[in-house]
């Protein structure tokens, strides 16, 4: 009898829906161990390894584009445009190539975050596609008009022949899809105790002057570092490949090198525990994980991707929080971090067990 295998598709598109469907991966896989995963991404095989515990087979593939960007905040609309009218061009031989390897590897469910091909390729497959996300593509191009109102008209047609979405919390109505399930956040459990993670890094700061700075996989132009010399008895923590050398500032990646730590493909959700709060820009995975574990959320407003305000709103209404302008931010002393924060606007809170709830569907089914 074969493996029940699951053929996983993901958003060639920044580091966090690589990092929300990875947790899912991950439970399907404990709840059932003979499965085989099959991660099809251009995500970095390190950045699956850091929530997955098991073995998978990595298809390195793009299916969608997202937003190119040269950075977490600046956005390339033309160059954008151009990549999806060439993958849409592409369109059938990228379907034909991937239902080729489908029934040769007798994939039972294709489960997608959230390239819109995905849905057709199963389709073409004779399996079942299954998605989950708080968006949809067409969501964010349709509002930016001209040629994109074409591109996001198909990727609703795509959407339509998706069997069942999952759909987040802090969405849109994502109404292409005919069978939608609403679930709770999604996103890792921190892996390591609070106090190991304060004496491996020597953090003896209070966890309200203990700040993660995290700002997804593209990360910042420009952090403005100098900013934390106002703040010497503080603690900040970065996984910043390019930050600078500061008294005040632990870089995770470059001390746990330098020091063998010990401790392998460690993630910012495995600091949230310990600070205060953190400071990012809009990102879902980022915002749930940090929701899930009630840690206060400092963000930054980002202008012209629609589902940034669906996640500003979503702090706003569910967490201790702060909302900066980029002047704020990038040009100030950052006396924002010694204000009081702000209260969330409702008293229910999310469902937490998004991720667990996913997993169970799909282990169900396979």
């Amino acid at each position: 009898m074969s493996r029940p295998t699951l053929y996983i598709a993901i958003t060639n598109h920044g580091f966090g829906h690589a990092v929300r469907i990875s947790s899912v991966a991950n439970l399907i896989q404990q709840m059932c161990p003979d499965v085989l995963l099959i991660m099809v991404t251009t995500a970095p095989r390190w950045l699956l390894e850091s929530y997955i515990c098991g073995d998978f087979i990595y298809r390195p593939r793009s299916f969608d584009v997202g937003v190119i960007q040269s950075d977490s905040i600046t956005m390339d609309k033309k160059t954008t445009l151009e990549k999806l009218q060439e993958i849409r061009n592409k369109e059938q031989s990228i379907i034909a190539g991937e239902v080729n390897f489908i029934k040769q590897n007798r994939v039972d469910l294709l489960l997608a975050d959230i390239p819109p091909i995905a849905a057709k390729i199963a389709q073409f497959a004779d399996i079942p596609s299954w998605m989950l996300s708080n968006f949809g593509w067409d969501f964010i191009y349709r509002p930016w008009g001209g040629e994109f109102l074409e591109i996001a008209d198909w990727i609703s047609e795509c959407f339509a022949q998706c069997n069942r979405l999952f759909r987040l919390p802090l969405h849109e109505p994502m109404s292409a899809f005919p069978s939608i399930f609403d679930v709770g956040l999604t996103g890792g459990i921190p892996r390591y105790q609070p106090e190991e993670i304060k004496a491996k890094f020597e953090i003896h700061a209070e966890p309200e002057k203990t700040i993660l700075l995290t700002f997804g996989g593209l990360g910042l132009e420009h952090i403005p570092y100098e900013s934390l010399s106002g703040f010497p008895d503080w603690q900040f923590i970065t996984f910043d490949s390019q930050s600078p050398e500061l008294p005040n500032l632990i870089n995770v990646r470059k001390e746990s090198e330098k020091k063998d730590l010990n401790l392998p493909n460690i993630r910012p959700v495995d600091l949230m525990p310990i600070c205060g709060r953190i400071v990012s820009k809009p990102g879902y995975s980022t915002f749930a994980e940090a929701l899930r574990l009630e840690t206060p959320i400092v963000s930054l407003v980002r202008e012209g991707f629609a589902e940034s305000k669906l996640l500003l709103e979503g702090i706003q209404d569910y967490s201790y929080h702060q909302v900066l302008s980029p002047t704020e931010f990038f040009h100030g002393d950052w006396e924002f971090l010694r204000q009081p924060l702000k209260a969330p606007r409702k008293s229910e809170k999310l469902d937490k067990s998004g991720s667990e709830a996913i997993a169970k569907a799909v282990v169900e089914y396979l």
